[in-house]
């Protein structure tokens, strides 16, 4: 092989490959990667739940009263717990989000966290009952921080059941709350209430009880229907989780009837308009209290909006198989605006359609945003975002929290430890949304999810890579500081699956992969390794060297152009280069003299035994190479991308 003849050029290919040979190991990079997760009945090979997949259930009943004069819920949650697992429990553990907001809480204590600017006494429980052999036998739980410990009377078998009753109170925390707060707008309180009475901690096939404390990461819950019931001033309007199961008795029939034309139509409706707040006829009855009833099937939670304040508009959303649900806003009326909160249902509603369409039905029959005081956080059905959110910043983080219908309330992801599978799969969907939603009127997607300004995403991903403080994606997420939180948990997790459907797989691999993985997955509790065996099996394609580079580590690429060469039968040989650990399918456009160009799909395997490749390309006299030449990799050093003979 005879190699180009201008010695500087060579001396030059020469001491570049030496330099890649010293950075890059094909050993290192193409090892096979370890899941972390044994194969077994429960879980499949191929990411599937296994034959004896199991998972235990939770229904709720709950009975709660807001009193907005002490700012604060009480209540009484009976809960039905079916151990499905094989294993017999003694214990039962609950979750007590509230305690995060107790002086000396470990969340208030973590360092470098989200921690509460404001006090409460947290979650009081009142009294706590077992069921055993048909009676309720009261117990003493042992709260440990946001946790509570439920020692059983008896043990409770496999397949079996017990009831679980709580009396409870707490103080609704102020805007330090985070997630759930109360505020004021221009006319009235808002409470956006969530985390609002003990939620089953998760009993699971990879750790039995999950008990990561609460450090102000998000949650991991059981799943079940939920039945509950608000009462509070009856001036007040409630946005509730599920479907509202007495209308008639807390709306008026104007509403009623409004409603009923939201129902089929496509364009929003005004439920109660902002000019109405004020009008006492906008209420069933004035001076009293009013029970609101609520019921959702087949969830792992449920939250809940609730002021005299609002105003309410509504519209149709069409998902597929002619089913239908209903998007629904509610907000002040300083947010009222064609360019604020009067756009925030169409957001919504096309959203929840593409969305469908795209990946995965949504199951239940209303989608809900509030503007209140807890902006930017999302529950099961409802979502809460900020009063003064307007125009693109209204948009994607309308369709950002409502995404995460699909992930992680509809896919069970654990967020506690794995933050970067819900947000970064969420975001990986809203690149999408933005894209499509009328014609592209906001796109690129360009929030604080997936990074600020016009540029590529794969340049502003470099300054993550290069830093070495930056952590890994498979990081727990408790260890990920503000610092990183976005940048890693979002928009590197979401540039990796982007990255992946689009360079690595195509969208008609990567599509009926992912989509598979959701179905198989719905109100289930999938964890990584399903996940990356799922996209393997089904896309047909060993991602080892992926998942190493992108996930597990915070590796760089820097893929080069390292000499024009010449094979003896005078076949031109180009010669790429590997000159850090992480690699990708690349293409190589070739131009030649003549003013022809070809492109070449070079995989990652180009690189699998040496840094170093002569790839050999048609025949003719090149004038010129580039890698990359349609700017879609996270190449560090784009300058040794192209050569010209």
């Amino acid at each position: 092989m005879r190699l180009v003849k201008n010695g500087a050029v060579m001396l030059a290919v020469v001491a570049a490959s030496s330099a890649a040979a010293q950075s890059y190991d094909p050993r290192e990079t193409f090892a096979p990667f370890g899941m972390g997760q044994a194969v077994n009945v429960y879980r499949g090979a191929n990411g599937m739940p296994g034959p004896a997949y199991w998972q235990n259930r939770a229904d709720y009943v709950l009975r709660a009263t807001l009193d907005p004069a002490t700012k604060s819920i009480t209540g009484t949650a009976t809960i039905t717990y079916t151990n499905n697992s094989p294993d017999t429990l003694y214990v039962l553990w609950l979750q007590l989000d509230q305690n995060l907001y107790r002086q000396g809480s470990r969340g208030r204590l973590a360092g470098g966290g989200s921690r509460p600017a404001g006090s409460t006494d947290g979650m009081t429980l009142d009294s706590v009952s077992v069921a055993a052999a048909g009676k309720a036998v009261s117990v003493t739980p042992l709260i440990s921080d946001t946790r509570a410990q439920l020692r059983l009377p008896a043990p409770l078998a496999p397949h079996a059941k017990t009831v679980v009753t709580i009396r409870y109170h707490y103080t609704i925390p102020g805007a330090f709350g985070g997630r759930t707060s109360w505020g004021r707008s221009r006319d009235a309180e808002v409470y956006d209430i969530a985390q609002w009475y003990p939620r089953m901690a998760v009993y699971d096939d990879i750790r039995g009880w999950d008990t990561a404390p609460y450090l102000a990461q998000e949650f991991y819950l059981t799943y079940g229907n939920f039945d509950y019931w608000i009462t509070l001033p009856s001036s007040m309007i409630v946005a509730g989780s599920g479907e509202l199961m007495n209308p008639a008795e807390v709306l008026t029939r104007t509403q009623l009837a409004r409603l009923a034309k939201a129902r089929a139509s496509d364009a929003t409706m005004m439920i109660r308009d902002p000019s109405e707040i004020a009008d006492p006829a906008t209420r069933p009855r004035a001076g009293d209290t009013l029970t609101w009833h609520f019921r959702m099937e087949n969830t792992r939670d449920v939250a809940f909006a609730a002021s005299s304040g609002f105003a309410w508009d509504a519209a149709r959303i069409n998902l597929p198989g002619g089913r239908t649900a209903l998007a629904q806003s509610v907000y002040p009326a300083e947010s009222q605006g064609a360019d604020k909160w009067g756009r925030s249902t169409e957001y919504l509603k096309d959203a929840v359609e593409r969305f469908s369409a795209k990946w995965f039905p949504y199951p239940w029959p209303n989608a809900i945003n509030v503007a209140g005081p807890t902006s930017g956080m999302e529950y099961p059905g409802i979502i809460f975002d900020g009063p003064d959110d307007a125009g693109k910043e209204l948009f994607w983080i309308t369709a950002h929290e409502i995404g995460h219908s699909w992930f992680p309330m509809i896919v069970g992801f654990d967020e506690r430890r794995d933050a970067w599978m819900d947000e970064g799969f969420n975001t990986f969907i809203d690149v999408y949304e933005s894209d499509e939603f009328n014609k592209g009127e906001y796109a690129p997607k360009r929030d604080s999810e997936y990074a600020e300004g016009g540029g590529n995403p794969v340049d502003e991903i470099l300054p993550i890579l290069a830093d070495k403080d930056a952590p890994p994606i498979l990081s727990r997420a408790d260890t990920v500081v503000e610092k990183w939180r976005h940048p890693v948990t979002y928009f590197k997790s979401a540039l990796g699956l982007v990255l992946l459907r689009e360079q690595i797989l195509g969208p008609e691999r990567f599509d009926p992969a992912f989509r598979r993985f959701i179905a198989a997955w719905a109100f289930r509790h999938p964890k990584p390794a399903d996940f990356f065996r799922a996209m393997e099996s089904d896309a047909g394609e060993d991602l080892s060297w992926w998942w190493r580079g992108w996930y597990a580590n915070n590796w760089q690429m820097d893929l080069a152009v390292a000499g024009i060469e010449a094979a003896k039968d005078g076949t031109p040989l180009i010669r790429v280069e590997a000159r850090d650990r992480l690699v990708m399918p690349a293409t190589l456009r070739v131009s030649y003299d003549d003013g022809r160009t070809t492109d070449l799909r070079l995989p990652a395997e180009t690189w699998i035994r040496q840094a170093s490749v002569a790839v050999p390309v048609p025949t003719g006299r090149v004038a010129k190479v580039e890698l990359d030449p349609d700017h879609k990799l996270p190449d560090r050093d784009r300058a040794n991308n192209i050569m010209k003979r």
